[in-house]
């Protein structure tokens, strides 16, 4: 619009049922712009919302395992490192020595080895195993990045509602045929004792 008045910008965003608002005060003359304010504060507030919900904040997760670990239990801790590498997130391995085992390094650095082979194709060695007083520990990093990671689980999620709109009688059908369903062996056996007793 060019150079006006204060008075006549003032009448122009009355006019215009706008706000009159500076964006370069130090300007010589000041800029301003007409515009909506209440509209561009909300906006902006939207835009900030959007892009912390998408903005990833790095967690390293821990996962602590001893030297003779059994190979259940070896198989479950290995499971949630593999949910935390799916995730995006770093893990710390810490292998916790006892007694006589610290002068036995080399199992520990042979499981974070197994470890690490094991969870290769989610996440890589960020950080090689080394000894830590009485610990070894060893950090893994995902190949997926936080965001990435974040978004896949949204799709999937989106995609779940999806189908539960698609077949809503999908849940109600399998519960109608559980019901349908005759009883199981267990209450058969249950039953059994007490009609024993009864005859006896």
């Amino acid at each position: 619009m060019g150079i006006v008045p204060l008075a006549k910008a003032l009448e122009l965003a009355q006019e215009y049922d706008l706000d009159l608002v500076e964006v370069a005060a130090n300007a010589r003359p000041p800029v301003c712009k007409l515009m909506d304010y209440g509209k561009f504060k909300y906006e902006s507030a939207m835009k900030a919302r959007e892009a912390r919900k998408n903005q990833a904040h790095t967690v390293i997760k821990e996962m602590k395992l001893r030297p003779k670990i059994d190979p259940h239990d070896y198989d479950t801790k290995k499971g949630h490192v593999v949910r935390f590498l799916k995730q995006g997130d770093k893990v710390k391995i810490t292998i916790m020595f006892r007694g006589r085992e610290q002068s036995r390094p080399e199992l520990g650095y042979r499981l974070l080895q197994r470890l690490a082979t094991d969870v290769e194709d989610l996440g890589f060695v960020e950080s090689n195993p080394k000894q830590d007083g009485r610990n070894m520990i060893m950090v893994l990093g995902p190949h997926k990045k936080k965001t990435e990671a974040m978004a896949e689980a949204r799709q999937a999620q989106e995609a779940r509602k999806a189908d539960a709109k698609a077949n809503p009688g999908k849940s109600q059908n399998a519960a109608e045929s559980a019901e349908d369903a005759p009883e199981s062996e267990d209450a058969v056996e249950t039953e059994a004792p007490a009609e024993a007793s009864a005859e006896a």
